[in-house]
């Protein structure tokens, strides 16, 4: 478990001896495309951090409707708020692929943090990150029509899952695995699939990208990064 820690952003600045006193505590959990992790509402009572694949946080409203808040891959954490805010789970975590997570319960991690203290600065900063990103969505919905919404989500997968279409070709593009539907990609950007739709048509139409099943290659990540602003 040790060796999985080193490659998980959160640890990485840590000692050999501070991931191996951790590591005892880690389960590891491999999960397939639509498995739940937990559900809103469940008792949180652990930490989980992805190893390969992606996982979705997202909300339900009481009419059904669903919204998507963000997308989990390798190194990210989650689950994590009711470590320092007790209580149920405020999102639902489902797998995107197949997958591959560990898992801490927070009985471990506690006491782990309280004596290590710039762990819990890492920890701090990534609650930051998170929250940062929180507050650009929110002023998206208000300010941002949904085409600017679209782009800049697509941005924002292909900086932390793009690869390049063509290796050693930068004119091919950058292809983003993102592994969402439609549907998904819709309620990630707060719109219906239709409107959605239509704006990666008009983008594929005029050579910005072009579309894949469950995947999308930016061709012109310029132009997209405008249409954003």
């Amino acid at each position: 478990m040790e060796d999985l820690l080193a490659r998980v952003p959160l640890f990485v600045g840590l000692s050999e001896q501070d991931r191996l006193a951790l590591s005892d505590h880690l389960d590891r959990q491999d999960v397939t495309r639509g498995d739940v992790l937990f559900r809103e509402g469940d008792v949180g009572d652990r930490v989980f951090v992805v190893l390969s694949g992606k996982v979705k946080i997202g909300r339900q409203s009481a009419d059904g409707r669903e919204n998507l808040l963000s997308v989990m891959g390798p190194g990210d954490l989650f689950g994590e708020l009711s470590l320092f805010d007790p209580g149920p789970r405020t999102a639902t975590a489902t797998a995107v692929t197949d997958a591959s997570l560990l898992s801490l319960e927070h009985t471990a991690l506690r006491p782990w943090l309280r004596s290590r203290p710039e762990a819990g600065a890492m920890l701090l900063r990534v609650l930051a990150r998170r929250l940062r990103r929180t507050n650009d969505s929110v002023a998206d919905m208000v300010f941002t029509d949904v085409p600017g919404r679209v782009a800049k989500a697509l941005l924002d997968l292909a900086e932390r899952f793009g690869e390049p279409a063509q290796p050693g070709n930068e004119a091919a593009g950058v292809r983003v695995e993102h592994g969402l539907t439609q549907e998904e990609l819709a309620q990630l950007v707060g719109a219906s699939r239709e409107t959605v739709n239509k704006a990666l048509a008009d983008f594929a139409t005029r050579g910005w990208l072009r579309l894949d099943s469950r995947a999308v290659v930016l061709l012109d990540r310029e132009r997209l990064s405008r249409r954003a602003r």
